[in-house]
C-alpha cells in the first residue's frame, strides 16, 4: 500500500489594506468604462462648441463667409466639378458658402442646447405632477393619471410639424418650449410608478408619524433615493427630445437663423448634396448626432443599472 504525499497547505495571501481600501475605491459603478465612455462622447460635443470657438474663426459659419464646395483636405483627387482642397478650410465648404468646421462648432451645442432645456422643462413638470399624484393619491392622482395618457397617445411629431408650419420665426428656445408641450406625461406616469411603490416604505411611514410634511417627504425622503433614475430618466429623455428636433429642422421647420445638425442637414438636402457626392456636406452632423445619442445611451444604461440593481448582468 502505498501512501500519497502529503502537500503543505499555503495559506492564501491577504491584500494590504491600502491595496483593497484603492481596489474597492475604483470598482465603483460610477467608474464603469460604459459610463466614461459616454460622458466622454457627450463632453466631446460640448467642448467642440466652448473650446472650439477659443482656436477656429466661427464667424465662418456664416453664409458666403468661405468659398463654394471645398472637399475636406484628404481628399487627394476631387472631381473637376469641386476646387481643390484648402487648408484653411480642413473639413471643407458647402454651397451656401459655409466653413464646416466651424458649422459643427456652432450647430453641435445647439442642437446639445435644445435637448437640455426641453428635457429639463419635461422633467421639472413630471417630478412636479409625478411625486404629487402618487404621494396624495384620490382625486388628485386620477387627473393627473388621464391626463398624462390622453397627452402620450397623441402622435406628438405631427403636432408638432402643424405647429411648427404656422409659427412665423422659431429660435432654439422656442423649439425647445415646443418639444417640452410633450416631454412631461412619459417622467409623470414613470415617477408616480416609483412613488406609488416608494410611500409603502417603512421609512416613509415612519416620517408620516413623525409629521412630516407632504413636501418635506416628497423632497428629502424620496427624491435622494430617486436621483440615479432621475439622471437615467433625464439622459433617456435629453437623446428622444434631440431626435424630435432633428427630425422638425431636417424637414425645414426649424431655426433658420442659427445653425443646428438637423438644419445642416436639410440644406444638404435641399442642395441635392448626396447626388453631387458632398457627402463632408451631410457626413459630419450626422457622426455628431451619433456621438449624442450613442454617448447618452451609454449614460442612461449605467445610471439605470445602478439605479435597478436587479437589471445587472456583467455590469
Amino acid at each position: 500500500m502505498t501512501s500519497l504525499p502529503i502537500e503543505p497547505v499555503v495559506a492564501p495571501q491577504r491584500i494590504p489594506e491600502k491595496v483593497a481600501r484603492r481596489l474597492n475605491r475604483w470598482d465603483s459603478p460610477w467608474l464603469n468604462p460604459k459610463l466614461l465612455t459616454g460622458v466622454s462622447m457627450v463632453m466631446f460635443v460640448i467642448l467642440l462648441g466652448v473650446v472650439g470657438p477659443l482656436f477656429w474663426d466661427v464667424t465662418q459659419a456664416r453664409v458666403a463667409s468661405a468659398p463654394l464646395n471645398i472637399p475636406p483636405i484628404w481628399v487627394k483627387d476631387p472631381p473637376a466639378i469641386f476646387p481643390d482642397p484648402d487648408p484653411a478650410h480642413p473639413l471643407g465648404t458647402e454651397s451656401n458658402g459655409r466653413d464646416i468646421l466651424a458649422l459643427l462648432m456652432v450647430a453641435a451645442p445647439g442642437s446639445l442646447r435644445v435637448g437640455l432645456i426641453a428635457a429639463g422643462l419635461g422633467m421639472g413638470i413630471g417630478i412636479v405632477l409625478g411625486f404629487s399624484a402618487g404621494l396624495i393619491g384620490g382625486w388628485w392622482d386620477a387627473l393627473v393619471r388621464t391626463i398624462a395618457d390622453a397627452v402620450i397617445t397623441i402622435p406628438s411629431l405631427a403636432v408638432l410639424i402643424v405647429i411648427s408650419a404656422f409659427v412665423r420665426q422659431i429660435d432654439l428656445n422656442n423649439m425647445a418650449l415646443l418639444l417640452a408641450l410633450f416631454a412631461w406625461p412619459g417622467p409623470t406616469r414613470l415617477l408616480r410608478a416609483q412613488v406609488l411603490s416608494l410611500r409603502e416604505r417603512g421609512y416613509i411611514q415612519l416620517a408620516r408619524l413623525s409629521g412630516a410634511s407632504t413636501l418635506d417627504i416628497m423632497f428629502k425622503e424620496m427624491l435622494p433615493n430617486l436621483l440615479p433614475y432621475l439622471a437615467a430618466s433625464f439622459s433617456g429623455n435629453v437623446s428622444g427630445n434631440i431626435l424630435a428636433a432633428t427630425g422638425l429642422e431636417a424637414l425645414g421647420l426649424g431655426p433658420t437663423r442659427v445653425p443646428t445638425l438637423g438644419m445642416t442637414i436639410f440644406y444638404s438636402i435641399r442642395a441635392a448634396s448626396i447626388l453631387r457626392g458632398m457627402w463632408w456636406w451631410w457626413g459630419p452632423p450626422i457622426a455628431i448626432l451619433v456621438c449624442i445619442f450613442v454617448g447618452l445611451f451609454l449614460i442612461s444604461n449605467v445610471l439605470d443599472r445602478i439605479a435597478n440593481p436587479k437589471l445587472d448582468r456583467g455590469f
